[in-house]
């Protein structure tokens, strides 16, 4: 798989938010899209992460911008974290691994010494047409807003 780039077109996909609704990226066109990948639900950088994306929500759709999330964690350990964090946006249940790796974003890593494959924390910018506009490898959790928004 080539490793994608900006000005590619973002690979479509079809799968299912946290309530088991159908989802596809194009149902999106003529939208911006934050599509920001987290290896998983509650944990602290991912809470951090998707707390930051939350208080500064108004600021991402002024800016034109739907924000949707994506870990392989099921339905309901979305919906568990959707609810105790109040999250105004949706969280794609990537159980089968599909959109991870369309994206490149599942990659061999290391904790401790221990070699295991996860989803590397990036965030892929797409404009209204389909096209990412730009993506963010080094992701600050506290901050991911104001790199966005750059």
């Amino acid at each position: 798989m080539t490793k994608l780039k900006p000005g590619d077109p973002a690979p479509d996909f079809e799968t299912t938010d946290q309530n088991g609704h159908p989802l596809k990226l194009s149902d999106y066109r003529g939208k911006k899209v934050v599509l920001y990948f987290y290896p998983k639900d509650d944990t602290s950088g991912c809470t951090a992460q998707a707390c930051n994306l939350r208080d500064n929500y108004a600021q991402l759709q002024a800016a034109g911008y739907d924000v949707l999330g994506v870990s392989i964690d099921g339905e309901k350990s979305h919906q568990k974290f959707i609810g105790k964090y109040e999250l105004p946006f949706s969280l794609i249940a990537d159980t089968d691994r599909q959109v991870v790796e369309a994206y490149g974003v599942w990659q061999e890593k290391s904790m401790y010494g221990r070699k295991y494959m996860g989803t590397v924390r990036t965030t892929f910018l797409i404009d209204e047409n389909g096209i990412i506009t730009d993506i963010i490898d080094k992701v600050d959790t506290k901050k991911h807003t104001d790199q966005i928004l750059k």
